[in-house]
């Protein structure tokens, strides 16, 4: 019988806040149903085992984080967008840690391109658009926007810059000043 109340979108987004909470590697069927009180065995007619809420989790993530950065970016461009954009995933890694983290989840060929990451791809080429990039190269742009991003968050989160100056949030300008002048200029192939 299924429980009142429950859902997978329920679940999922319960799964989501315990990921914040601690940690997205210790996300499981069990860790949820003693969120709601229940026996783990009620939530299997919504999930199919952890590993499904786990990629529901990162979906979820995806999606929540393309909405962020869709609504910063519009009416944006060159250096406002990608400070936007950027800016939009630090905050997110730092308000939701273990969503954060769900969004890094290796997802499988075909439910990667039917998620928001594809989203989050085309919104990365239209602001490289804007700085000019040309077509070939935008791949070789993509992923280095998208290490800095990860990169930077990742050791922020983990105290990378917690003892040293200048503080962060300095670091984090001047480095988006350095990546706009390096996007302004791009070399040629």
């Amino acid at each position: 019988m299924v429980r009142a109340g429950l859902s997978a979108e329920r679940l999922t987004q319960a799964g989501a806040e315990l990921a914040d909470e601690v940690g997205f590697d210790q996300v499981t069927v069990s860790a949820l149903a003693r969120r709601f009180d229940v026996k783990a065995a009620s939530l299997y007619s919504h999930l199919r085992n952890s590993q499904d809420l786990k990629v529901r989790i990162a979906l979820f993530a995806l999606a929540e984080l393309a909405d962020r950065a869709a609504a910063a970016l519009a009416g944006r461009a060159g250096r406002d967008a990608l400070t936007a954009f950027a800016n939009v995933y630090r905050d997110y890694a730092r308000e939701h840690p273990g969503r954060y983290a769900a969004a890094q989840l290796r997802l499988d060929p075909e439910t990667a391109a039917a998620s928001a990451g594809v989203r989050h791809a085309e919104m990365v080429r239209a602001i490289l658009r804007g700085y000019d990039v040309p077509e070939p190269d935008q791949t070789h742009a993509v992923r280095l926007l998208g290490s800095f991003f990860h990169g930077y968050v990742s050791l922020e989160a983990n105290g990378g810059f917690s003892h040293s100056a200048p503080e962060a949030r300095e670091s984090w300008a001047r480095l988006l000043d350095i990546l706009d002048a390096l996007l302004r200029t791009w070399p040629a192939s």
